[in-house]
Formats: structure tokens, C-alpha cells, sequence
């Protein structure tokens, strides 16, 4: 769990659980549509003192933040990843900012269980959870059943070697005996996820099925996700990174780079490497991409990323979606926490669903 923030207040009496539990709020969504300005928002009007929420709304003691964007979770990724300065965070605490080394790997799995540790003690406190985020499997492995079979080197070889030996056909002929429906999805010829399943049914002693994520929310949540008109996203984009750039962007992937990696730092991981405005500059410093043209590329993967990201929570029914552009966003929003909390929110897919980027 991340170190919790000397801003925090310390409650007078836990929030109750069971149905009567507050729902943890998750603002979800393409990247540049104001995520962070909303969370930050939401999590003021659901405290003691908000302005914004009224009786049961606000827990006994302030609300907190966890986040759910992946490289956020990175130290001295800031200006890259759009991470909001200590100054700028209004006194909220924070949870998963800067619990990572830039070398390190991220692991969802590692995440999920630090997250949920914290979004367990928040609620000790009696205070309200607001996730934050725009990594899909982030959010999902936080708030839905999502497990992590292990994995185990001498299986995996086993059954490479029978594929090598008997032919991919006659593994895949053993999964469809053991997990028809698991056979089906990933077809005959993927060799690595046959094995791969094989591997989690001889571990697990289940069907590889059992496994896979379900939209089933492991405690009351609701997701608040924000849309955008594409024309006005892609001009939010560019401003963002151009800002980006006058904020330091070049400086800052410098100073975490390695030598190899044309900067002065200790280096990027191999999934630190790969975030947006990062990964760009790094091929620039190869000889790749010329400076003009990394910086273009940054906006271009920017936009390409928003697209996939509205791809990702568009295919979630249960997103309440509302227009981030809207003057009224977070007395919106609030309706929405209260609603949920209510249990009044429509059945998924029976409510108003806007996805202007995924239509």
C-alpha cells in the first residue's frame, strides 16, 4: 500500500459496508478530457466540508484519491504522464503516485493488490474513495473479479514441448475436452495462449474461463466516464502537449534516461519506456525521429491512445457517461455518486450511452 499522506484526517467512525456501503467513485475515460480536475472535484464536495454534496454523500472524514494511470504509478514521471503537481492536489491525499522506479516493470497484478489494500483502508477511515484513471486493465483489476493464476516455468516447458512434439492441434484438441468454451475463443492456432491456458487449468484445477475478468464489481462502485467530441479532444491534445513541451518534457526524459538511452539518469524500464512522450524521445535520441517530428509523433500517439481508451470503456456498459465539456459537470457527476449510492442507476445498457470517439 502507498504511503498514506500527512494531509489525511484521521476518521471518528468507520463508513458501514454491505449494501449500505459507499460506492467507490472511478473517473474513467480518454486521456486530455479532464479527469484529474473532475476527481479532484468530486473528492472536495464528498468530504466533511464539501460544498457540493449534501448528508450522506460526504463520508466522516475527507475523501481520498487512488490512482489508476499506469505510468503514474512511475517517480519522476510527471510532466509526461500529466501528473498532478503536490501543490496543485488541494491538500487530497493521494494513493499510487510514485510507488514505482522507472526500471521497475509495472504488474497489474502487483497493483490490484495494493490498490484494493488502500481502497480497504479509505474505507476504514470513513472516507470516500475517488479512482482516477485511464489504464482500462487498471481500473478493471481494481474495481471487477479479476484474477492472477501464477505461473509455473517447468508446466509452461512441458507443454511447450508437447506442442513441439504432438503438434499445437493435439493441445488444443486436450483444451477443448477440459475448456470447451476457452478452445473456442482462442482457436487452434495460438500455440502460446493453448499452452498458456493448459498451464492455468493444471495450476489452478479450474477451467482457464473461471480466470478471465467478469464486470462484476468487487465492491459498490460506479464509474463515471467522460466523453468528448473527437475534433475538440484532438485540439485538447495538442495543447496538452505543447504545454507539456514548455513545462519541461524534454528535460525531464533526459534526466531518467540512461546514457545508452541518450539522457543522464539511471534509465527507463522496459515498461517505463514505452508511455507516450517518452518512448518518442527515446527514438529521437537514436536517430529515429528528428526532434520535430518525435513531437509530432507525441501527438499523434496521444490522440491514438484516446481512441483506444474510448474503445476500452465504451465496450463497459456499466460507465455512466456524461459530456466533459459540460458547465455542469460536477453537479452531474455528483448525481450520478448519489444515485449509486441510492442503488436508482438503470441496469447497464439501458441508460443513455455517449461515445463520440468509439462511434
Amino acid at each position: 500500500m502507498s504511503a498514506p499522506d500527512p494531509t489525511a484526517r484521521p476518521s471518528e467512525s468507520a463508513r458501514g459496508g454491505g449494501s449500505g456501503a459507499a460506492a467507490v467513485v472511478a473517473v474513467v475515460g480518454p486521456t486530455a478530457t479532464g479527469k484529474s480536475d473532475l476527481a479532484l472535484d468530486l473528492a472536495q464536495a464528498l468530504s466533511p466540508s464539501g460544498a457540493g454534496a449534501r448528508g450522506a454523500l460526504r463520508g466522516t472524514a475527507d475523501a481520498e484519491v487512488v490512482n489508476a494511470d499506469a505510468f503514474q504509478l512511475y517517480r519522476g514521471m510527471d510532466v509526461g504522464t500529466a501528473k498532478v503537481p503536490v501543490a496543485e492536489r488541494r491538500g487530497i491525499v493521494h494513493h499510487q503516485l510514485d510507488v514505482l522506479d522507472p526500471l521497475e516493470d509495472a504488474s497489474v497484478a502487483r497493483y490490484q493488490s495494493a490498490a484494493r489494500a488502500d481502497l480497504e483502508a479509505i474505507a476504514g477511515r470513513g472516507a470516500r474513495a475517488v479512482v482516477v484513471g485511464g489504464s482500462g486493465l487498471y481500473v478493471r483489476a481494481l474495481l471487477d473479479h479479476m484474477d492472477f493464476p501464477g505461473t509455473d516455468a517447468a508446466v509452461r516447458a512441458r507443454l511447450e514441448d508437447r506442442a513441439e512434439r504432438e503438434g499445437r492441434r493435439a493441445l488444443h484438441d486436450e483444451l477443448a475436452r477440459l475448456d470447451p468454451d476457452a478452445a473456442a475463443s482462442i482457436g487452434p492456432h495460438n500455440t502460446r495462449r493453448i499452452v498458456r491456458a493448459l498451464e492455468v487449468i493444471e495450476l489452478t484445477g479450474r477451467p482457464y474461463t473461471a480466470n478471465l475478468p467478469r464486470q462484476e464489481h468487487v465492491r459498490p462502485a460506479v464509474q463515471i466516464g467522460l466523453d468528448c467530441d473527437r475534433e475538440v479532444l484532438d485540439a485538447r491534445v495538442a495543447g496538452r502537449v505543447e504545454r507539456m513541451w514548455d513545462e519541461g518534457l524534454l528535460e525531464e526524459v533526459r534526466s531518467l534516461a540512461s546514457a545508452e538511452q541518450g539522457g543522464t539518469g539511471t534509465g527507463l524500464g522496459t515498461t517505463a519506456a514505452r508511455a507516450v512522450g517518452y518512448a518518442e524521445l527515446l527514438a529521437c535520441w537514436r536517430g529515429e525521429l528528428t526532434l520535430e517530428a518525435a513531437r509530432e509523433a507525441i501527438v499523434a500517439n496521444t490522440r491514438r491512445l484516446a481512441r483506444k481508451q474510448m474503445g476500452w470503456f465504451g465496450r463497459d456498459p456499466r460507465v455512466r457517461w456524461l459530456d466533459a465539456g459540460s458547465p455542469d459537470l460536477l453537479d452531474e457527476a455528483l448525481a450520478v455518486v448519489r444515485d449509486a449510492d441510492a442503488g436508482r442507476l438503470p441496469e447497464p445498457g439501458t441508460g443513455p450511452v455517449r461515445r463520440s470517439l468509439g462511434s
